[in-house]
């Protein structure tokens, strides 16, 4: 009877813990289409959020986690949901700056890995946080190349510089403050809860 008892909490945990990681992903999820119709008139450029929701889904959820939650996201938006800035669409990989949506994957899949469990410095978390921003533009700069390339643009140089260059700094600022808020905010996630059970 013992036996039987504790195998019945353990289903139950398990069965907590599974709809916890599918509500997180599924915020995140939100997140991410709600922060592909955000913008913020800001100098130069205009403040968007969808690298550095990215970088957090990674910190929050971990490599594994996030990078499913990103994977959702860009599977939703391929499928026809309008999730993505300009509607939705398997036709979206034509656009130059689809290669931004793979990159979000990589990049949560970067920042939860080098973040690791929680409680760590705040110097580790932002070394992830910038790490999955570099993820994210290592993906999608040479995709935006590319496909503008073949699609026939001249000005490479010029879409380089003002499609993709001159976001970088913002991107970069906010994602180290998305390391410094994620460090606060990652012990009341499901992952640092494991985490704190297996120490």
């Amino acid at each position: 009877m013992t036996r039987d008892f504790y195998i019945i909490c353990y289903m139950r945990e398990k069965k907590i813990s599974a709809a916890r990681d599918i509500s997180e992903c599924a915020l995140f999820v939100a997140l991410m289409a709600v922060g592909a119709f955000v913008q913020i008139p800001f100098p130069l450029v205009p403040l968007t959020f969808q690298t550095v929701i990215s970088v957090v889904c990674g910190l929050l959820l971990g490599a594994k986690k996030g990078a499913a939650s990103m994977a959702a996201y860009a599977v939703a938006g391929l499928v026809g949901l309008p999730v993505f800035s300009g509607g939705g669409g398997i036709y979206y990989v034509l656009k130059p700056s689809f290669g931004y949506i793979p990159g979000f994957i990589l990049s949560a899949a970067v920042a939860g890995l080098i973040a690791g469990r929680s409680g760590l410095s705040l110097r580790r978390y932002i070394i992830a946080a910038l790490a999955g921003f570099i993820a994210d533009y290592a993906v999608g700069i040479p995709y935006c190349l590319i496909a503008a390339h073949l699609l026939g643009v001249a000005d490479l140089w010029g879409l380089l510089v003002t499609g993709n260059l001159i976001y970088m700094p913002k991107d970069a600022a906010l994602c180290i403050l998305a390391a410094v808020l994620a460090r606060k905010v990652c012990p009341f996630f499901g992952r640092a809860i494991k985490n704190r059970k297996t120490k």
